[in-house]
C-alpha cells in the first residue's frame, strides 16, 4: 500500500532530521521556542495520521503509542548527540500532535 510506504519514509526522515545538527539547517536554526513546539506537534500529527491511514493490523491506540514512544526514543538519543538536547516540552508537543491526529481521524471515520 502506497500510504504505508509514505509513512515509513516519513518516520525515517523525521529520525534523520532529529539527529542532525539543527543549527546547520538554516530554516530550523532561528525557530523560536513556540515555533519549534508547533513543528513538533505538526510532524507528530502527520506521522500519526499517516499511520492511521495505513490501517496496520494493530489498534489505533497501540499505533499512536508506538509513534509517541518513537518520539521518546528520539529524545533519549539526544542525550548522546552533542548538539541536541532532551526536552520534555518536545515530548508534550509530540503528544499533542498524536492526540489531535487521533481525534481528527475519529471525526473523519
Amino acid at each position: 500500500m502506497f500510504i504505508r510506504g509514505v509513512f515509513f519514509v516519513s518516520i525515517f526522515i523525521v529520525f534523520i532530521l532529529s539527529i542532525v545538527n539543527a543549527g546547520s539547517i538554516p530554516t530550523f536554526k532561528n525557530f523560536s521556542f513556540d515555533a519549534d513546539k508547533i513543528v513538533h506537534s505538526v510532524v507528530y500529527f502527520i506521522l500519526t495520521y499517516l499511520g492511521l491511514l495505513s490501517r496496520f493490523n494493530i489498534s489505533k491506540l497501540t499505533l499512536s503509542l508506538l509513534i509517541f514512544f518513537f518520539g521518546l526514543f528520539v529524545e533519549i538519543v539526544h542525550f548522546f548527540v552533542p548538539y541536541r538536547f532532551f526536552e520534555y516540552f518536545d515530548l508534550l508537543a509530540n503528544l499533542i500532535g498524536v492526540t489531535i491526529a487521533q481525534l481528527v481521524y475519529k471525526l473523519k471515520s
